[in-house]
């Protein structure tokens, strides 16, 4: 819809102060990068680059200029002569990119331009798409179901899900202040745990044992519609190896024992994998997580995951002393999947539909 390709039902669609509803796309001034590059294999990255100059008829010299200059910013220099096929794929996606940079357009557009790279490519050209986009200091709309590229790559994200937008916010605000379990779950590696709850005299009844209420949560309960029956989210680095809590700290938090069923060192920390008795957490928005957002990166069912400290001694198959900081705890309704520990103005977006 923002290329043009698109109608809208309503509303309008800007860029910069041009409202471009009634313009045809190839007068929005707009470059899109593709997930599959769509190179021409006939050309030299020189004349792949060079293309859409030639089409728009520009001088050879100014042709010549922005070509070397695109090809210095993106280090294809001593590509230039190459055709496609003889450029690995990481190669390939600079030269796409290069190709819209020497449009000097109002707006890049980038449909998932990454997604076709191995994993150690992505993280390199991720870097080097942050670099160009502040380089060049033109708007982006970056569109990506890698939560990772969204949350080091966006000033400002939109979650989206089955057409609607669920929030709105800077990469820091969606995940300390997720407005349902939808975003909640999406934003965050690896993904937030979700345990059942129920309301008691004595706090929160988890599997992982009675959860003492602090002011933050009470609050939020405090509201005669706040449901009785809850979700609780938790990110796994908010948990820590007891015996490496302070005791000044220790009070603030609640400490469980459960056994270890895998260790993963990553060498600055420890995964640590737990299976916990009891009820399942089930809602909606989990089903559709697991769908459609990637249900690999989503703690297996009655599965508990912890981010722990690199000094941590815990080993397979041996219960250990876990720490859960309560300050950092979530509470969602199941029945809409809202979360009602967020206090009014602190999330910088509203789920809809």
């Amino acid at each position: 819809m923002v290329a043009g390709l698109e109608e809208i039902s309503d509303g309008l669609v800007r860029i910069g102060d041009r409202t471009v509803n009634d313009l045809s796309p190839k007068d929005r001034d707009i470059a899109m990068v593709f997930q599959n590059y769509a190179l021409y294999p006939h050309l030299t990255v020189r004349g792949n680059v060079a293309f859409p100059l030639k089409i728009k008829k520009l001088p050879k010299a100014e042709i010549d200029g922005r070509v070397a200059e695109a090809a210095r910013i993106l280090d294809l220099e001593p590509y230039l002569n190459r055709k496609p096929r003889a450029l690995s794929g990481g190669q390939r996606q600079r030269v796409a990119m290069g190709r819209a940079i020497v449009r000097q357009p109002a707006v890049f557009l980038m449909d998932e331009p990454l997604s076709n790279l191995d994993a150690k490519l992505r993280v390199q050209m991720r870097t080097q798409v942050s670099r160009l986009q502040k380089q060049l200091g033109t708007t982006t709309v970056y569109v990506t179901h890698d939560q990772t590229e969204a949350m080091t790559l966006g000033d400002r994200v939109v979650v989206m899900r089955g057409g609607y937008i669920q929030q709105v916010g800077d990469p820091q605000t969606l995940y300390d202040n997720p407005v349902n379990l939808f975003v909640a779950g999406f934003i965050g590696s690896p993904a937030m745990n979700f345990l059942p709850a129920s309301v008691e005299e004595s706090g929160l009844r988890t599997p992982l044992g009675d959860l003492p209420l602090g002011e933050r949560v009470r609050r939020a309960l405090s509201d005669e519609n706040a449901p009785r029956q809850l979700i609780v989210g938790i990110r796994p680095e908010h948990f820590e190896d007891a015996g490496l809590v302070e005791d000044t700290q220790r009070a603030k938090g609640f400490e469980f024992t459960a056994p270890v069923d895998l260790v993963e060192s990553m060498g600055s920390d420890k995964y640590v994998y737990f299976t916990i008795e009891g009820e399942q957490a089930t809602a909606a928005d989990l089903e559709d997580l697991a769908a459609d957002a990637g249900g690999a990166d989503l703690p297996p069912q009655g599965g508990l995951v912890t981010r722990l400290s690199a000094e941590s001694r815990v080993r397979d198959g041996v219960d250990a002393n876990v720490w859960l900081n309560l300050d950092k705890i979530h509470l969602f309704d199941p029945r809409d999947g809202r979360n009602i520990t967020l206090t009014d103005g602190k999330a910088a977006g509203v789920a809809a539909g």
